[in-house]
């Protein structure tokens, strides 16, 4: 006779939430070597010191991953890009969205983490907030909240099903 454990180890919503940056972080890294190639000068300079960045920020979440006593999560062998970067234009945009998403996750670990790891992701949440910014040339009003950067940015309002 055998006996199946059929208990599922809950994971803590911490670890959850780091390693969704680290992912995010490791398509960030993707996503800008692939659009690096595009800009020179100033707008060059600015994707090399985010591609930095992001680099630093993913190793240090794999850290952040191991002390929380995950496995950290590898990064895919390609991602697909949201559209194509052909002109320093797309690769403005893309560079954006990047930012918009990487904003997206650190708001996540800092709503599931306290003490100093909370601090590190409203640290990171900032950079990614500026650097959209500085790549968009317009800011949102809760970056990394997507639900309420549309909410107010929409003239008038609207209900459940409703158009604005």
């Amino acid at each position: 006779m055998s006996f199946t454990d059929t208990r599922t180890e809950e994971v803590p919503e911490e670890l959850k939430a780091a390693q969704a940056a680290l992912a995010a972080e490791h398509a960030a890294v993707y996503g800008y070597a692939a659009l690096g190639g595009r800009l020179d000068g100033k707008r060059g300079t600015e994707a090399t010191a985010a591609y930095d960045g992001h680099r630093a920020r993913r190793d240090a979440l794999v850290r952040t991953v191991r002390d929380l006593g995950g496995a950290p999560v590898a990064a895919d062998a390609a991602y697909a890009l949201p559209f194509a970067v052909r002109d320093p234009a797309s690769a403005v945009r893309l560079a954006a969205v990047l930012e918009d998403r990487i904003a997206g996750v650190y708001s996540d670990l800092v709503r599931a983490t306290d003490g100093a790891l909370r601090r590190e992701a409203a640290g990171a949440l900032r950079e990614a907030a500026v650097r959209a910014v500085r790549w968009r040339g317009t800011g949102v009003a809760f970056p990394g909240l997507p639900e309420k950067a549309t909410a107010a940015q929409a003239p008038g309002p609207a209900g459940p099903g409703g158009t604005h």
